[in-house]
């Protein structure tokens, strides 16, 4: 752990990392609390504008109290850098869950989707939008119990995201993919989409780009049948194509949930699946944050948060303040990779790679100590296919604190409870996915020839579970005369990864090239070398 950190805290270890930034494990230097810590990489949050809206965000969501949802203790930023402390969670990642163990019975996905719902309720009480819900964001505790974690890039309800679009593909609902306005509709078909994930073992829709995506969630049925007859009602509801279809606010949706489980599985329908989903966490104890299983209560007090003066500004509440000083808290922020991001004008959305779910990134997403199996990092995507590809997080930027001390106790440590949060998700060990490749045109003319095409493009269309597509290294191997040569290849505004292959030397006869596509990882994981496409390059000159 190198570069700027917030004063106050001890720093233990690295929970994870992605393209947004880097999540440490922390101790409260004054208390002994174990924190988490995400640091947002360089560069993110400049925007004075940005800033603003998100210390907006930081008073909203540090009021938000409720033991479904990931308490967000401080925002903190400097010059030197930014940075969110959360309440660390000791558990593991539904993401992490779903990838070592596949589909979760019905009345463990049940109890998921009811968890959810509450956190969600909690948070849209507040005003708040939480844009993400995906299962890299979603904590389970050693009890079974479910937290809510990662509002990184959460919005006010009714304000607009402007001309990009941010969320993840694979979960965003067909309103979100026009930018319209936050709306809590957004995230309970999210939750919804997820809980589809937990009863099936993959995401409703997979399309392979993000334009066959966002066609798949604005018209393509709901899938319903490849889950249980009973739990078909709360799919449809959910995922409904128009928001005003889908139940809300999330109490009611809520209420309809406990009907029909009561109804199809019975009264004790959340205790069976609460304990599945603790037999299934406790397989994965070794991933938790907190090996040894250490938690604790949190008391409360009223919060007040305030600016600091001149460069540093640190916004802290009463009641995280008597969070961080009441006892053995543990707890876990997923730091999902940041996925790609697009901004652009009015038009179809951009045919670019979609990272894939592997963490949580979501398996969990990377740093999110929950991703993403797909890396965590909220997918930022713009609806246009000119839209230029920027590199998004999933949390906003933080920055350091204006007061180096930690805070005076106000009451008495609260008495332990039995908590357990979620743990830092396994490493990468998934390749990125190379797509279509092409070229064009197809034959050329030697290097030096006055008339006919020189060079041609080669494409392809790559996405990763975690690397966002910024992240990616991606190049195209060709053979000619017995001698292979690598081309790099850059990402364009439509999301496609392109490079040129050309003024090549002329050959004693016509040869047909091979070229192959191989993409890495910022993990340094190497796709398969992709199918090869040809091009002619001719022993002559096109006449004139």
């Amino acid at each position: 752990m190198t570069g700027w950190q917030v004063s106050g805290y001890r720093p233990v270890r690295q929970l994870g990392a992605g393209a947004s930034g880097r999540v440490d494990l922390a101790v409260h230097d004054e208390t002994g609390t174990p924190v988490a810590i995400k640091y947002l990489t360089g560069g993110i949050g400049d925007d004075p504008s940005f800033r603003t809206a998100f210390r907006d965000e930081a008073r909203l969501l540090a009021e938000i109290d409720d033991p479904h949802v990931s308490r967000l203790y401080e925002y903190v930023e400097s010059p030197a850098g930014a940075a969110i402390v959360m309440e660390l969670v000791d558990g593991v990642s539904l993401r992490q869950m779903l990838r070592a163990h596949g589909p979760t019975t019905p009345e463990s996905a049940l109890c998921v989707l009811r968890g959810s719902l509450a956190g969600l309720g909690a948070a849209h009480a507040r005003g708040v939008v939480h844009r993400d819900y995906k299962p890299e964001n979603v904590l389970v505790t050693a009890e079974g119990a479910s937290k809510l974690a990662d509002f990184g890039i959460a919005m006010p309800v009714g304000r607009s995201s402007g001309v990009s679009v941010t969320g993840t593909p694979r979960y965003m609902a067909p309103e979100q993919w026009t930018g319209a306005p936050a709306s809590p509709a957004c995230d309970i078909y999210a939750a919804t989409a997820t809980f589809y994930e937990c009863l099936t073992g993959r995401p409703p829709y997979e399309g392979r780009d993000l334009l066959t995506l966002r066609q798949q969630h604005a018209r393509a049925p709901i899938p319903t049948d490849p889950a249980p007859a009973p739990v078909h009602d709360l799919l449809r509801h959910g995922m409904a194509k128009q928001p005003a279809e889908r139940p809300q606010p999330a109490q009611a949706f809520l209420a309809e949930l406990e009907q029909v489980a009561t109804e199809a599985y019975g009264p004790e329908w959340e205790e069976r699946g609460l304990r599945e989903l603790a037999r299934r966490a406790a397989l994965l104890a070794a991933l938790f944050p907190l090996p040894d299983g250490t938690g604790g209560a949190t008391s409360l007090a009223s919060t007040a948060l305030g600016e600091g003066t001149g460069r540093w500004t640190r916004l802290r509440g009463g009641r995280a303040r008597a969070a961080l000083l009441g006892g053995g808290l543990a707890a876990a922020l997923l730091l999902a990779g940041a996925g790609l991001s697009y901004a652009g004008r009015d038009g179809a959305a951009p045919a670019a790679a979609e990272r894939g779910e592997t963490a949580g990134a979501g398996g969990p997403a990377p740093a999110s100590t929950g991703a993403s199996s797909t890396p965590t990092v909220a997918t930022t995507v713009a609806p246009t296919p000119t839209a230029a590809p920027t590199a998004t997080t999933a949390a906003p930027a933080p920055a350091p604190p204006t007061d180096t001390s930690a805070p005076a106790p106000t009451s008495a440590p609260a008495s332990p409870t039995a908590s357990v949060s979620p743990s830092a998700p396994p490493g990468d060990a998934v390749e990125p996915s190379v797509g279509r490749v092409a070229a064009g045109p197809t034959e050329l003319d030697p290097a030096g020839c006055p008339y006919g095409p020189t060079a041609s493009t080669v494409s392809a269309v790559v996405s990763d579970d975690r690397t966002p597509a910024g992240g990616l290294r991606v190049r195209f191997r060709y053979t000619l005369d017995g001698r292979t040569t690598e081309v790099a290849m850059t990402l364009d505004r439509g999301g496609t990864f392109r490079g040129v292959l050309g003024d090549l030397p002329r050959p004693a006869n016509s040869t047909r090239i091979p070229i192959r596509v191989v993409a890495i990882d910022e993990a340094g994981n190497a796709s398969p070398e992709s199918a090869p496409v040809h091009v002619t390059l001719h022993s002559f000159c096109t006449p004139g």
